[in-house]
This record gives structure tokens, sequence and C-alpha cells, in this order.
């Protein structure tokens, strides 16, 4: 198996509950407290909640460990079953006698009682732990109420601990259950993991299976990354930290990289890039890949000997074999709107001798370093079908789409982006030129070259970027500013409309009015992408849902599309 590649002694990210790999967060030690501290009170009823996978029944084994000796405790892990059954099922697990073919309601409750009676005389505490509680009818809750009546003049005889997810406390909120909800002593919401204790939790577990503890396999970005896809839920980091493993040690390596988090998180979560066909035409791609053909060819004919002619041939296909008829395809501003033109290179038969020495030369390898106006051109082109702009970082939004442009002093600014970037970069004989940048895995780089896409070394590129780097994205319309509770404006009715979308809502949250609602929608849809949970609708919030909403292009479709386009590998 892959871990003894990695020399560990067994598999370390196992989603069985294993006691040896008990990791307790500070958020898994308050729970713990919590519940310890309702069955050491008498109290009636102990409720605990949490999203799937975040360690409740780690609390569960750590409690059962922990209940003092002379606690007798019955365990319910199937609860969807009407009152009578879940009485009986308490009482099998007490060891309470009845008669299994003649029990009433009644029967059961009376020999419940009378155990509960028996066994406070004899010194003894009982427990009736629920799981899954939130698959319990109203009725049986109101039963479960009822055996809570049974006291002393200081305590309950019987304490109950309900378990499950967020939407039992919300239901337990319902009017019809106040006083059930009334009775809960002590109560917990388990939060998932936070980014540093989620590193913290996947070297304990490496450490656990024996790995040593200066050795790093999951480096710094890697582990964001993971709490970002996983949100800090522990059984999910399993599943991915596990499939990461297995791939590094398919491909022979010591570390996991970006690469692998990728793959693994497309095979085990079902992450797929957006197709790009749904917002990239086939018509634009052509005649970008057109552009970026008569570039090269320009640059060819500059360089050669022999006279080179241009050939014109007729334009793509029409529209209406490839899109919608009433579509009008945009032609860029570098090819003639009558005609694409595709170099074809016609060498001129020399008057005597032999063929002249430049034009039996290999042609040059494709170049990554573009023009800056082609560059901005090919990005556009990603995004919409309209004619792009002089400058599309001077000139304001245009077609709906804006620009942004900033500074970053190092790669890892560049990872948080999944979308393709504009660098601005200086040659080394001092001239202005940009790269594409389409996605960054390791050290290497994937970038848009003339004829295709490329896979370059990140120390070949750094040099020569001046850190400057721009980006496009559809904001929503008269956006201008982080939007805040309070605040009116159609951007805000936009934001809501896009979460409705989101959640496969048919009314939004809110219209023009930026309510508490929406604002409490914002901070839930934060957290879950590893945003500061402020209830501000910033960019970095707005750039996160259109990616989520796949409004903006993704720089891995892009770069898979327009390499299977080009119809040639990838260049080492």
């Amino acid at each position: 198996m892959y871990y003894q590649y990695f020399g560990l002694t067994e598999a370390p990210f196992s989603i069985a509950v294993n006691p040896r790999y008990l990791f307790m967060s500070a958020r898994h030690r308050d729970a713990l407290a919590h519940l310890l501290y309702g069955v050491g009170t008498g109290g009636g009823f102990i409720l605990l909640t949490g999203e799937v996978g975040t360690g409740k029944t780690t609390i569960n084994r750590c409690l059962l460990e922990q209940l003092p000796h002379d606690t007798d405790i019955a365990i319910i892990l199937n609860p969807a079953l009407n009152a009578m059954e879940l009485l009986a099922t308490a009482c099998d697990e007490l060891g309470i006698s009845y008669d299994a073919d003649r029990h009433t309601l009644k029967t059961l409750t009376d020999s419940l009682h009378t155990y509960l009676l028996e066994n406070h005389a004899r010194g003894r505490k009982t427990v009736l732990l629920i799981d899954e509680a939130q698959h319990l009818d109203f009725d049986v809750l109101e039963q479960i109420r009822l055996l809570t009546n049974l006291e002393t003049n200081s305590e309950k005889l019987l304490q109950i601990i309900l378990i499950g997810q967020p939407e039992l406390a919300q239901m337990l909120a319902q009017p019809q259950l106040r006083q059930l909800n009334q009775r809960i002593t002590a109560r917990y919401n388990l939060e998932p993991l936070n980014q540093e204790e989620t590193g913290a939790y996947i070297h304990h577990r490496l450490q656990v299976a024996g790995m040593s503890a200066d050795r790093i396999i999951f480096p710094p970005t890697v582990v964001r990354a993971i709490y970002k896809r996983t949100r800090g839920i522990p059984r999910v980091i399993n599943v991915l930290c596990d499939r990461v493993l297995l791939g590094a040690y398919g491909r022979n390596k010591q570390r996991a990289d970006m690469s692998m988090l990728r793959l693994a998180a497309q095979e085990v979560l079902g992450e797929e890039s957006p197709r790009l066909w749904s917002w990239l035409r086939p018509a634009t791609l052509a005649l970008v890949l057109a552009a970026m053909g008569g570039w090269w060819a320009l640059q060819e004919y500059k360089q050669r000997d022999a006279v080179v002619t241009f050939s014109p041939v007729p334009q793509v296909p029409p529209a209406s074999a490839i899109v919608e008829p009433e579509l009008q395809v945009p032609v860029p501003a570098v090819i003639e709107p009558s005609v694409a033109v595709v170099p074809e290179l016609v060498a001129v038969e020399p008057d005597a001798g032999e063929l002249p020495q430049s034009a039996v030369e290999p042609q040059p390898e494709s170049n990554w370093l573009l023009e800056p106006m082609m560059a901005q051109a090919m990005l556009w082109s990603l995004y919409t079908d309209a004619a792009p702009p002089a400058d599309i970082c001077r000139d304001g939004p245009a077609a709906g789409i804006a620009c942004i442009s900033r500074d970053a002093p190092t790669w890892d600014a560049l990872m948080e982006y999944g979308r393709p970037l504009l660098l601005e970069v200086v040659t080394a004989d001092r001239f202005a030129a940009s790269v594409l940048l389409l996605g960054i895995e390791g050290r290497q780089a994937w970038v848009a070259a003339e004829r295709g896409v490329l896979l370059i070394q990140l120390g070949e590129l750094g040099p020569q970027w001046s850190g400057r780097y721009r980006f496009l994205w559809h904001p929503p319309a008269e956006f201008e500013r982080p939007l805040a509770r309070g605040d009116s404006s159609a951007a805000v009715a936009q934001v809501a409309n896009l979460f409705a979308q989101l959640d496969g809502q048919p009314q939004a949250l809110s219209g023009q009015n930026f309510n508490a609602a929406l604002e409490q929608r914002v901070r839930l849809f934060q957290r879950e992408q590893g945003l500061d949970d402020d209830g501000l609708v910033g960019v970095q919030t707005l750039l996160k849902l259109n990616e989520s909403l796949g409004i903006d292009p993704t720089g891995t479709a892009a770069r898979q599309h327009l390499q299977a386009l080009a119809g040639i590998g990838v260049a080492p």
C-alpha cells in the first residue's frame, strides 16, 4: 500500500473512528466539556449539533470513555422509529424486560419508570443518547420529553443527549417544541476546523501513522488549498488527503503538490472545470488562434531571407453552422473584418543555386512572451464575443466586464486565483511584453503561447515578471464599492439574485435593500470559501461567487481547450 512508500505503518487517513487518531481541537474540547457538564449537573436534555463529518462521533466516543463508572447508558443510533419502537429500543439497551408480544406505549413507559427509580435507589445514573436526532418526529420528541418528568427534589432520573446536524437546533426552536427546548441545560454547535487546525490535524494523523515530526509531506500551500476545498471538515480532509497521497505514490513523489490536489479533488469531491464551450465561442477561438498565427508569421517573416507571401483564405465557417443565427461574432482588431488571415508561407524559387539557408532552418519554438495588445485581445475573447476596447484596464468597464490591476510580491498571491491572469513582463532586451497565465502547478506555470499552451518553469518566468498582473471579471451592475447591510442599489438586487441562483431558489432573499437575511447568507458563503465572514460583499466575495456559478472562465478550462483546439501536445 502507498503508506509503506512514505515510511508509515498504516493508512493515516481512514474515515473509520479510531481512538488512536483522536485530534482534540479547541472546538472538540469545548464540546466535550459541555456534554460532561450537562451529565454531571443532572439536567434533562443535552444538545450537540454539527455539520456532517465534523467529529460528533469522536466526541461521543470520548464522552463514553469519561462517563462515571456509576452511569448506565442506552445508545440509539437509528432514530427513524415511532414512539413505541424508540421506547422498546431504549428498554432493550438498558436490559429492561417487557412483554414483546403485547406491549403498549403505557407498559413500556411504566417499565422504564420502574427501572429509573430502582437505578436511582442504587445510586446509579441513567443516560439515553440518541444519534442523528434530526430524524426524530415531533410526536417522538414529545414522548421523550415526557420521560424527563420523573424526577427527585434535586435531579432528573433520566438524562437525554440529543446529537444531530444543525437542522436539529432549528427544529427544536419551533413553537410546538418550546417545552423541550426550554429543558436543554447544555448545548453546543461543533464548528469545522480552521486553517491552522487543519494543518495540525493532517500532521497529527501522519505522526500517529509513523511519520517523523520533522518531515513535511503536505506543504503549507497545499494545506491551505485543502482547507478551502474541505471547509475544515475532518471527514472530507481524510478522504481528500488519502487520495492525494495515493497520487503522490503513483507519481513517485515524496511531497504533495497542487496538481495532485486538483486531480484528487476532481475524483473524490466531484470538482469539475466548467465546460469552455458554455462561455467561449468556437468562432472567437478560431479568430484568436488566427491572430496568434499571424503574429508568429510576422516574426518569421522578419527573420527569413526567403520572400514570404500571405494567402488569404475564406473566413471560418458561417456563423449559422457553429453558433446561433442571431449571434454576431466580433472580429479582433488585429484581423481584417473581411477574412480571417491564416498565414501560409510560400518560398519563392531563387534565381539560381541552392535553396536559401533561411528557408531550410527549423522554425523557432512557440514563444510565451506575447505582444501586449495581442495578449489583451486573447484574454478579452475568453470572456465575451464583444469587440475588445483599446486598453482593457484604462478604458473602464465595457460589455459588462471590468478589469482589476494589482501587484504581488510572490507567486503565492496568484495561486488564490483560478482564472486567467495577464502578467506584465520586461524582456531581457528591456521591451514590454505580456504573459497569459493559465495556472500554477508547484514550480511550473501553464501559459498561452503563440501556437498553443506551454508548461514552463516559474524560475524562467520570474526574473522577467514585474510583479504586476491583471484579470477580468463580471461585476454586478452599478457595483462601485463593497456592499453592506442597509445599502440599497441595483447591485444589491443582482447579488441577491446570484445567491438565489446558487441555492436553486425561485425567490431572492432581498430586493434592492441589503437585509439581514442576505447578510447571513453572505457570511455563510464566506465561511464556506475560507474568506473573512464579515458580511460585506466586496470584490473577493464576488469573485468567489462568480467562480461558484461559472460566470467567469477558469484558467484550467482555458488551458485544456486552447490546447485541444491548437491540435498540438503540451511542450515540456
